[in-house]
């Protein structure tokens, strides 16, 4: 990877694209990010767009279920890039400047454990800034399970303090008068963000990205001593992630009995890929509290299972056996 160190190396004239728009998406677990990137890969309006992705796990979900990538995505797995302003989230931006295709823009997903604040100073901290442009930090909220007890949470509350628009996902879910009291809530805790509402992250572009809603001002003038050093927020929130792998299939009805009476209440977040013995498709999981999805599609290589549970006081040795006694024989 090229470095841009001391002036002997001057990299300028073979990095094409100064100047690109970024767009950081973040949000808390299981608030709907994925499915808004998905959206807007698959509404680009001729925008060539490229996509970092990060996962807090050893196995990165997303970047087996996000549509219309191709060689458009650098992947970050195992660890939060937000923890530290980390040389691997500068490189993984060098390595999309430096294409010599057109790349319009550059969205970074990340997990939902992130805090977006050391994202957005490696952006603007570092010779990046020489040719990227922080558009705005984009904020997804699950309407349905949002709680003002979430911002109990470092992690939570500084997703929401610096977002620039604020989406209010899963509307479909709640009535009316919650979704107005999100709105009234969230305008007290980032009074001037543009609040949107969402359904399955359907969001006009026009409304989200070349917005250039983020000011380099602010960042530059934060007072960083002030600001509580979040490198352990996951140990401090008591967060752990496990992951389950298997080459056989699962039997549909022992899965089941396994989400309906034996998933361990700790558990917050789950995702993965699905491989049953009673389909030949692949099976997209997705669980949020206790609302969980299944959604099917031709399967992209190897049938396989690959799960990971985001959880506090999890037992990875009683986990694991459960879903071991699931598959089939």
């Amino acid at each position: 990877m090229k470095q841009l160190i001391g002036p002997e190396q001057n990299f300028l004239a073979e990095i094409p694209k100064r100047g690109m728009p970024v767009t950081i998406i973040t949000g808390f677990l299981g608030s709907g990010k994925t499915t808004l990137l998905n959206q807007i890969l698959k509404n680009q309006e001729n925008l060539k767009v490229a996509v970092l992705v990060n996962e807090f796990g050893d196995i990165n979900i997303d970047s087996q279920v996000l549509v219309a990538l191709e060689e458009d995505m650098v992947e970050l797995s195992n660890g939060c890039i937000c923890c530290t302003m980390n040389t691997s989230l500068v490189d993984a931006v060098y390595k999309i400047l430096e294409r010599q295709d057109r790349i319009d823009y550059l969205v970074i997903e990340t997990t939902g454990l992130a805090d977006p604040l050391p994202i957005v100073l490696t952006l603007i901290g570092t010779e990046l800034r020489e040719f990227i442009t922080l558009d705005s930090v984009l904020t997804v909220v699950d309407s349905e399970y949002f709680t003002p007890d979430d911002m109990d949470s470092q992690v939570a509350l500084n997703q929401v303090a610096y977002g620039d628009i604020i989406i209010l996902n899963k509307i479909d879910l709640v009535p009316e008068e919650k979704v107005a009291e999100l709105e009234n809530f969230f305008d007290t805790i980032k009074g001037g963000a543009r609040i949107l509402r969402s359904q399955y992250g359907q969001v006009p572009l026009p409304l989200i990205l070349d917005v250039k809603l983020s000011s380099t001002e602010f960042y530059q003038n934060l007072d960083l001593a002030n600001i509580p050093n979040n490198a352990n927020h996951i140990a401090n929130d008591g967060f752990v992630s496990l992951s389950f792998r298997s080459d056989r299939p699962f039997a549909v009805k022992k899965f089941q009995v396994f989400l309906q009476d034996k998933l361990p209440v700790g558990v917050f977040r789950a995702k993965g890929i699905l491989w049953f013995k009673e389909s030949t498709r692949r099976h997209i999981f997705q669980l949020s509290g206790k609302r969980y999805d299944l959604k099917d599609e031709e399967w992209q290589g190897k049938p396989s299972n690959q799960i990971v549970f985001i959880g506090r006081s999890l037992n990875a040795l009683e986990i694991n056996q459960q879903l071991n006694n699931c598959l089939t024989r």
